[in-house]
């Protein structure tokens, strides 16, 4: 069953109760990685394995998000400043015990490739807090894997 979060703006990203901030820099250019975040959202189902179904919504200020084992999201899409910044917020989910949740990515470009930063900033219940806490290890390896393969995707060879 869907449940309604609690509408946060993209400040929550520095204030929510659990912040998780991982980053890579590959060889894509920000401009290629923003393109893969922000206007290829049906591409996210080639990059980034947890992901089984994306497809943006109200003509790009939302988005439909599916991943493996049946989580479902609907969002709404915070900021979208190319190639720096791409930030949405978790309007409804299945997921048990959220109560808050914004995903924000920050592109930096670095030599001829991109410094990407993903913070997951979330808040819930206590035993959501704690499985996240949990999880940051494959948090940080799904993240990894996928920004890994994204780079292979958009970088010509």
């Amino acid at each position: 069953m869907a449940r309604r979060l609690r509408p946060v703006d993209l400040d929550f990203v520095g204030t929510a109760p659990v912040r998780l901030v991982f980053a890579r820099e590959i060889s894509a250019s920000p401009e290629q990685v923003f393109h893969a975040l922000a206007e290829d959202v049906p591409g996210w189902t080639q990059w980034f394995s947890a992901v089984t179904l994306a497809r943006a919504t109200d003509g790009g200020a939302g988005r439909e998000i599916r991943l493996r084992g049946g989580t479902r999201f609907t969002e709404t899409v915070l900021a979208a400043k190319a190639p720096e910044v791409y930030a949405y917020r978790v309007d409804t989910t299945n997921a048990p015990g959220a109560r808050a949740l914004v995903e924000e990515w920050r592109l930096a470009p670095r030599g001829t490739g991109t410094r990407v930063q993903w913070t997951f900033a979330a808040d819930g219940t206590a035993p959501f807090r704690v499985v996240l806490g949990l999880a940051r290890a494959g948090l940080g390896r799904a993240f990894r894997d996928a920004v890994t393969s994204l780079d292979r995707r958009v970088t010509p060879r």
